[in-house]
């Protein structure tokens, strides 16, 4: 997961990903096996703040 966030992600995060929605406007989604990963994309596409790292069963349940 860390060489995920760390190298992968980033070379590309609008194709490895999806945007969100509603009140998650802004907010992206990546999948990582079970795993997703919920970020931002700040400035010109090379920072990423990462919000969230979830198992699937718990990444779309509202807190």
């Amino acid at each position: 997961m860390i060489e995920f966030i760390t190298t992968t992600l980033p070379t590309n995060p609008h194709q490895l990903s999806r945007p969100l929605r509603y009140e998650l406007t802004g907010w992206h989604v990546a999948r990582r096996g079970d795993y997703r990963v919920t970020f931002r994309i700040l400035g010109d596409d090379r920072v990423l703040l990462i919000g969230r790292i979830e198992h699937r069963a718990h990444a779309y349940r509202s807190q």
